[in-house]
């Protein structure tokens, strides 16, 4: 599946290339940060691909496969799905060398993309959007998917959206709240549906110049027990890119469903 023209230019308008563009970046520029926890990721998905030794892997937000064993992984499976929005042209040239792996473009978020251009994408600062409550959360579906990976993205799959949301909706913090609990909690209900990895943030810890530490937690969602679990921190802003004097960790969760 590849999106028209069309929607190419809504995700354009909600900033996704930017954000594409900006992982890579980053991912350049904080070195053994981000490769620390790209290993872990890839390390706990061969786990779970030996665990259940799947015909068919599906990948949800396989982006720029730098936290995918996908050499290990076609050798395990006959069939690998990569399912992302838009799949960058160096990913494209870079899985031609695998027989069995494909290349899929899909919203994960079941199509909330679409509903809140629909929706708020139009409107203007006197004309927002009445409440949250007039969008609707799709829940993202597959045939046949075998064992899914949910790879770093369950998170994610609210920025657009609410990048958006914020400049035209009438809405306040606990409005907010609500609605990327349920966009997670949606993204779980699939999940639960098959046999599942999930690799996810659920918390920032920030430490500003002067050591005092705060958190924010992402993942507002309760998480299974899973059969299989482990725990690290993402060093995700070791040199201090996002935020002036500050440093910024992640806590991140792996759980084979």
């Amino acid at each position: 599946m590849t999106f028209p023209q069309s929607y190419r230019r809504i995700l354009s308008k909600m900033g996704y290339y930017d954000y594409q563009q900006g992982l890579i970046y980053r991912h350049l520029k904080q070195g053994i940060g981000w490769q620390k926890h790209e290993k872990r990721c890839r390390d706990f998905i061969i786990k779970a691909a030996d665990l259940h030794r799947p015909e068919k892997i599906t990948i949800l937000g396989s982006g720029w496969l730098m936290d995918i064993p996908l050499t290990e992984l076609a050798e395990r499976t006959k069939h690998i799905c990569l399912i992302d929005i838009v799949h960058p042209p160096p990913v494209r040239d870079q899985v031609k060398q695998f027989k069995n792996v494909e290349l899929s473009e899909q919203d994960i978020s079941g199509g909330l993309i679409d509903e809140v251009w629909r929706k708020a994408g139009k409107r203007t600062f006197l004309n927002k959007l009445k409440s949250l409550a007039e969008i609707e959360i799709p829940e993202f579906r597959l045939e046949d998917p075998g064992l899914v990976i949910s790879l770093n993205i369950m998170t994610q799959l609210e920025a657009m959206p609410l990048r958006m949301l914020g400049n035209k909706a009438k809405a306040g913090e606990e409005d907010f709240y609500n609605f990327r609990k349920k966009i997670q909690e949606s993204h779980l209900r699939f999940l639960e549906k098959h046999k599942s990895l999930l690799i996810t943030d659920t918390a920032e810890i920030i430490t500003d110049s002067s050591g005092n530490i705060s958190e924010v937690k992402t993942l507002l969602a309760d998480l299974p027990e899973g059969t299989m679990k482990e725990t690290w921190r993402w060093d995700f802003d070791l040199k201090g890119s996002d935020y002036v004097m500050k440093r910024s960790v992640i806590e991140v969760s792996a759980i084979i469903l």
